[in-house]
């Protein structure tokens, strides 16, 4: 992870009470933060600063934030945290469906965020996860390649291919493709995946894995990670 002192953060919210607030709490902790009150003046400043972390809220005028959050998406593979006033609210999968890589309930306290913020940060900046490819039977062709049928791993590269084709993705959907990739055949839980890959070390919403697994699949094909009914999931040799 970036040297804290230096890690920017775009936090997008209405609420002039939150914000300023957040904002002091996470200045405080040595972030260098830029606070926008609506979409449309947070996608201006995502583009004209490069923030390496975006907070966006949910419901913010202008443009809303899943909106928001797919027009960052659109640009760049930066980590975006949705901010929910509702654990249960539709808002919450549709933030994650949109491309965000985790998100918060409101109302949170300051050091849940800035644990969150960093779990993020580790997942962007060690993208590998923590295995390595000398420690899987996978099939292999070439140092550092796994191969499943059409789909090729580079583990040392950070690339995916499917047919020949590049495959983009983000950073958290490597990180879950790479877990799996290590246990071929292997049921993983859905809490063991919110452990390894969001670096949860408490109990979190198993929403965040089954929405991740379905992005992951419509990039790589649907039938390439099998669901293991009230187990887990596991990606087929």
């Amino acid at each position: 992870m970036a040297d804290q002192s230096k890690t920017r953060v775009l936090f997008v919210e209405d609420d002039d009470v939150i914000r300023e607030a957040t904002q002091l709490a996470l200045e405080r902790d040595g972030f260098v933060v830029t606070a926008m009150p609506d979409g449309l003046s947070g996608l201006d400043a995502f583009r004209a600063e490069r923030p390496d972390i975006a907070l966006l809220d949910v419901m913010v005028p202008g443009l809303d934030g899943v909106s928001l959050c797919r027009r960052i998406r659109d640009e760049s593979t930066v980590p975006v945290i949705m901010l929910s006033a509702r654990a249960d609210s539709i808002d919450v999968v549709l933030g994650l469906e949109a491309g965000a890589d985790d998100y918060v309930t409101k109302p949170f306290d300051g050091a849940v965020l800035v644990a969150r913020i960093r779990a993020v940060l580790r997942r962007f900046g060690h993208a590998g996860g923590p295995s390595s490819a000398g420690e899987t039977d996978a099939p292999q062709s070439g140092t550092g390649v796994l191969t499943f049928g059409d789909l090729e791993i580079d583990t040392e590269g950070m690339e995916v291919r499917k047919s020949g084709e590049t495959v983009a993705l983000t950073p958290t959907e490597m990180r879950l493709l790479l877990e799996f990739s290590h246990a071929p055949g292997t049921v993983l839980s859905r809490d063991k995946l919110l452990e390894r890959v969001w670096d949860y070390g408490w109990g979190g919403d198993t929403r965040v894995v089954d929405v991740h697994v379905q992005r992951l699949r419509t990039k790589i094909g649907q039938d390439r990670i099998e669901t293991v009914r009230g187990f887990g999931y596991k990606l087929k040799g």
